[in-house]
């Protein structure tokens, strides 16, 4: 299929999910069945996986969850309604587990219990209580905003209105999922297309009599803000929600063991078949709240927590060809073009091949049968490769040692942490030298998490390029309208309206201008980080001029690797001048610098040596959740050294010369109450 073909395709199906998501979200009117609507959704996934030309702002890809309805009024959720990480398989899991143990700083054999619960596929549903009184009721919109539908929920019979028990807490968010019970939605299926577009159409009725009229459930699962909550753990937390009168999941199990979930899982997904209700997965979270609270979040999702989907779909097909494919930090991806094939009620004609290791390690070759994996929105990938079936002339399939768009010799990395070089080889070039990295770093620069410039999309920042009308990022804004008008698909208006979009947007924040940069391995969350570590544009340039970039290991959440990514863009002269021309052209704003007044305000804290049973990003985030800082030397400006076992002599002796505080880690954690 060529190129406007499958631009022509892609949008046809923008519009048909948004026009879906309309009907649904807004006129609560399902149009098709959640298998539809995800059949639609993963082949929009995987066109633009497979094409990166392909781009479009209401693309599900680019929304996270849904803007609450026009229907209700929005209230901010006091606690962010946070989305999971997903797990497949057991390695999976494993590096989940490995993952809390390195953050906590324990041995392999430390005992953590999980809080089993299946996953509901219903609509999730906050309820605000206050003095034991159902004062509001929200729906999870976007994760920080949710529509009032307080109302509709009242007419759920197993909502308590009225909770009088005495160690039900003052002010607290209950949360759960709202669905309909299977043999309930016998009697629906002429009104709705499934169970869970039933609940969701009815919780967005206009009027709650019309809501009343549907056999809703509600089953309680957790809490967002709490006030006087007196429960140490989940499990006990689910206990007290019976006793507060909700319904919680009969499924629920205290377990612990990577193996132990595996087991309750595969019992669980046989049983799935014979339950009242639809469940998509099995929900993990560390028992201890305890633990929890130190493990804190990452991103939008909690470290403390995984969603174990069910099982993935398989297929089986042939590879046709093997194309490779380049992104703007230079990483060439192996695709394989296959025999399309349905699986799960969506037609896959491509597959990703990861790595040329991946190909290495499967020996998979043009021509091969293989077994096609698709588990939930993930990328197909090749599962395994049929080796009886394979034809007797095959050969190797031989990845470029030079890249195929610019010629410059394809690299791997050194990976700092695990002391190898990277599986992912990457085109060598710099200066913008390479035509299609700089495409991908031009389509990067103005995507919505960046400077979000409506009417700039994918094809024409290509076509532009390809007009020699742009090759910098600067270029966009002193773009030759005149010239443009003259193009065909464009006219006055049109021309007028793309200027008017792009002076919009000479205004930008310091964290979306760091993003738009394309620094590899900065994304938009390290980039607040950096944006508030530094707080002008002018500081963050400064970078340019140090030859030690060791003070940015002082901002939590960066890393040497991110920190050696930053020294490589700043080395880059056409960076530097890209930056210049840049802070001329725009106004970029300051980061907003949160005022905090916790106990280690204005003071700074260094650590060295091993400390017990806690590691250095825990430290880090309690020194910065309580308003303190932390550096990476010792110097003046240092307050505390906290010393573990075997700390570095040379620090010890240098804070000595400084008069600068020494403290233990028992001494540091009664500054903070916690011991």
């Amino acid at each position: 299929m060529n190129k406007k073909k499958i631009e022509a395709e892609y949008k046809k199906k923008i519009k048909k999910i948004n026009n879906l998501n309309f009907f649904y979200y807004d006129q609560s009117n399902p149009l098709v069945t959640d298998d539809e609507y995800d059949k639609l959704k993963n082949e929009i996934l995987l066109l633009e996986a497979n094409n990166d030309f392909l781009k479009s702002e209401i693309s599900p890809s680019q929304t996270i969850g849904h803007k609450p309805s026009k229907n209700f009024s929005k209230i901010t959720h006091r606690a962010p309604m946070l989305s999971l990480a997903n797990a497949f398989t057991k390695d999976d899991l494993i590096n989940f587990e490995k993952k809390i143990f390195n953050f906590l700083s324990v041995e392999s054999n430390f005992k953590i219990n999980y809080s089993a619960e299946p996953k509901i596929d219903g609509i999730s549903a906050s309820l605000i209580y206050k003095n034991g009184e159902l004062k509001k009721g929200l729906s999870r919109g976007d994760g920080k905003q949710g529509e009032d539908i307080t109302e509709n929920l009242k007419t759920i019979k197993n909502i308590p209105k009225r909770i009088n028990s005495k160690d039900f807490p003052k002010d607290i968010d209950i949360r759960g999922e709202v669905f309909i019970q299977n043999s309930d939605f016998k009697n629906l299926k002429e009104k709705f297309a499934n169970p869970r577009n039933a609940a969701s159409g009815s919780l967005r009725q206009k009027d709650p009599k019309d809501t009343k009229k549907i056999p809703l459930k509600f089953i309680a699962y957790t809490f967002g803000f709490e006030k006087d909550l007196c429960v140490n753990n989940q499990f006990d937390f689910l206990k007290k929600l019976n006793q507060w009168g909700f319904k919680t999941n009969p499924l629920n199990k205290l377990i612990s063991g990577v193996d132990n979930l595996i087991e309750n899982y595969n019992k669980v997904e046989k049983d799935r078949a014979n339950l009242n209700f639809d469940i998509d997965g099995i929900v993990y979270k560390i028992n201890d709240f305890a633990l929890q609270k130190r493990l804190g979040n990452v991103a939008n999702a909690p470290r403390w927590a995984i969603a174990h989907k069910f099982s993935s779909n398989k297929a089986i097909s042939k590879i046709l060809d093997i194309d490779i494919q380049i992104g703007r930090t230079g990483a060439l991806t192996p695709v394989a073009k296959i025999k399309p094939v349905n699986i799960g009620g969506v037609l896959v004609s491509n597959a990703t091949l990861h790595n040329e290791e991946e190909i290495k390690r499967k020996d998979i070759r043009i021509g091969d049968t293989v077994t096609v994996e698709r588990a939930g929105d993930v990328i197909p990938h090749i599962l395994e490769v049929d080796l009886k079936k394979r034809i007797k002339d095959s050969s190797k399939f031989i990845f470029p040692n030079s890249c195929p768009f610019c010629g410059s010799k394809t690299v791997k990395d050194f990976n700092l942490s695990t002391k190898k070089l990277d599986a992912v080889r990457r085109c060598s070039s710099q200066d913008y030298f390479c035509e299609k990295i700089s495409i991908e770093k031009l389509k990067h620069f103005v995507s919505k998490e960046a400077f979000n410039i409506d009417g700039l999309g994918k094809k024409i920042i290509e076509n532009f390029w390809r007009l020699k009308l742009i090759k910098y990022p600067h270029d966009i804004f002193r773009l030759d309208y005149d010239k443009i008008e003259t193009l065909e698909g464009w006219g006055k208006l049109s021309v007028e309206n793309l200027k008017y979009s792009i002076n919009e947007k000479k205004k930008v924040s310091l964290d979306k201008f760091i993003y738009s940069m394309g620094i590899r391995h900065i994304g938009l969350e390290n980039a607040k980080l950096i944006s508030k570590y530094f707080g002008t544009f002018v500081n963050f340039k400064k970078l340019s001029k140090k030859k030690n970039y060791e003070e940015l290991l002082n901002i939590d959440g960066i890393g040497e690797t991110q920190v050696n990514s930053i020294r490589t863009f700043f080395s880059n002269k056409i960076n530097i001048k890209i930056l210049e021309e840049l802070e001329n052209l725009l106004n970029i704003t300051n980061s907003q610098i949160e005022k905090k007044n916790g106990i280690l305000k204005n003071k700074t804290f260094l650590v060295t040596g091993k400390l017990k049973e806690i590691s250095r990003a825990e430290i880090k985030s309690l020194i910065e959740a309580n308003s303190g800082t932390t550096v990476s030397s010792v110097s003046k400006k240092l307050d505390f050294l906290i010393i573990g076992e075997k700390p570095t002599n040379r620090k010890v002796n240098t804070a000595k010369e400084l008069n600068i505080k020494i403290i233990n880690q028992d001494q540091f954690l009664k500054m903070l109450n916690k011991i």
